[in-house]
């Protein structure tokens, strides 16, 4: 077991200190059961320490030089190297990834936090001209202050690592509060990353609590002006209607119900690997997973035949084994979920193509066809390891059934014509999509984010800059402004 548990508390103000809450955070490892962690949980007397440390902090890091905030970066993102292979097995041990999921996982934060490192260094502002004589106009970057973050179980060491690392080097203060599943992946271990890097005290703070302790505390508190969450729909619209009544900024970034589409051209090959991978990535707890397959008629019992063959020779077992492909989900409570939802789904007529036991944490692999087209689960975020692949006739009915969601975070499409599948791609109403590739796609340059019920507003690049920080117009006279009274 890593010794990342040993830092399995709060952090607060640079310290690390017990919670003074009433009950526990038990943190298991999914596969075995094995206890990781008991962690006393946070009250909203800490929530309050750790926003008014973080305002404290904050007001002298905003002043502070960005070449100094860099370095604390560069150092971080040294330090995160070093720490690879451990970070590697505690997110196997946390989190019951598979060794491809956790190498993934830490290199794009990687990525991310070499990102962040050029944002520290990034023009702060602008000057732009005046109809008036002698005026002259600077629209200034600010730090907006303090930032809320919540992060989710399934990707929360990235996840985090794209709002902490950004907002640190734009100038902000931090308070993350990781999902209970994820509690050191998720922020004790950052928190070590970024004390050892020399952050100062107060920059950023982890609090591992639940909302049956602080209720909405962490986002009515009147510290932070934005709050950046990540996680279900459900969540996320409590998490936006409280923060608006509060007037604070919200990135939400929601579930999904993205749609891999198979057009009659496809490289049929290319295609079940991309949406082998687009599906069965994490055991499917992935917002961005494919949980829709859609076959062009033309095309379908070839791909089926492929599809299937391959989801069933996906080994399920031992996260630790590098030929595992499908670890444990998260929990008993999502493995019988799942285990309900497919009975469900052969009870409504569909056809599983390929049937895999639950034992335990272990959710084996399902390939569902034939589904009725008004069956709810076409249209809901499926979190685990079950395809539905669905036969469609002609690129129309396509994005028709492509967009029969209340989701819009991302997609794909496989076509040998690169302009036919943007065109396609223009049409699906979604936040992200992409031409020949899976759905699972993460870039530090590019805007991320969905529509409809898949969040609001957008993270990486430029977006993340316009989030983090707020725009100050200061306008000088050089000459005399004439008034007309």
């Amino acid at each position: 077991m890593s010794f990342f548990y040993e830092l399995a508390d709060q952090y607060i103000d640079g310290e690390w200190r017990t919670g003074t809450g009433s009950w526990d955070i038990i943190d298991f490892n999914p596969y075995n059961g094995e206890k990781l962690a008991a962690i006393t949980i946070a009250t909203a007397q800490e929530v309050d320490l750790a926003y008014r440390a973080a305002e404290r902090a904050q007001r002298s890091w905003a002043t502070t030089g960005p070449y100094e905030r860099r370095a604390v970066l560069e150092r971080a993102l040294r330090i995160t190297g070093e720490l690879h292979d451990d970070i590697v097995d505690a997110i196997i041990d946390e989190l019951g990834g598979t060794r491809v999921k956790a190498e993934y996982e830490v290199r794009v934060a990687e990525e991310f936090l070499r990102d962040a490192i050029h944002r520290a260094l990034r023009p702060p502002g602008s000057i732009l001209p005046s109809p008036v004589d002698g005026k002259e106009n600077r629209l200034y970057r600010l730090p907006v202050g303090v930032i809320g973050v919540i992060s989710p179980f399934n990707f929360p060491f990235l996840v985090a690592m794209k709002s902490i690392a950004p907002a640190l080097a734009l100038g902000n203060a931090v308070v993350v509060k990781p999902n209970q599943n994820a509690p050191v992946v998720g922020g004790a271990l950052i928190a070590k990353i970024f004390e050892d890097a020399g952050l100062p005290a107060g920059l950023l703070n982890v609090l591992i609590t639940d909302v049956a302790e602080i209720g909405d505390a962490f986002i009515e508190h009147p510290v932070p002006r934005v709050i950046s969450f990540a996680g279900s729909d459900r969540v996320g619209r409590r998490v936006g209607a409280v923060a608006a009544g509060h007037f604070k900024r919200t990135i939400l970034e929601l579930s999904g119900n993205s749609a891999l589409v198979v057009l009659e051209d496809a490289d049929i090959d290319y295609a079940v690997d991309a949406a082998v991978f687009s599906r069965f990535v994490y055991q499917g707890q992935v917002c961005m997973a494919a949980n829709r397959i859609l076959v062009d008629r033309r095309v379908e019992r070839e791909f089926t035949e492929k599809f299937a063959a391959r989801v069933a020779a996906l080994r399920t077992g031992d996260p630790r084994d590098p030929e595992t492909r499908i670890g444990p989900v998260i929990n008993t409570f999502q493995a019988d979920a799942l285990t309900a939802l497919v009975d469900q789904a052969i009870a409504e007529g569909a056809t599983a193509l390929v049937h895999g036991r639950t034992r335990g944490n272990l959710v084996e692999p399902t390939v569902l066809a034939g589904l009725p087209e008004d069956s709810p689960l076409l249209s809901q975020e499926i979190f685990g390891p079950v395809a539905l692949l669905v036969a469609f006739d002609g690129e129309g009915d396509a994005v028709r059934i492509a967009n029969d969601t209340p989701y819009g975070l991302s997609g794909a499409v496989h076509t040998r014509s690169v302009e036919r599948g943007v065109r396609f791609a223009r049409r699906v109403v979604s936040g992200m999509f992409h031409v020949n590739d899976s759905t699972v796609q993460d870039d530090p340059l590019v805007a991320f984010g969905g529509e409809k019920s898949s969040g609001i507003g957008r993270l990486n690049g430029e977006a993340t800059v316009d989030a983090f920080t707020t725009q100050r117009w200061i306008s000088i006279q050089h000459g005399r402004s004439v008034f007309p009274f």
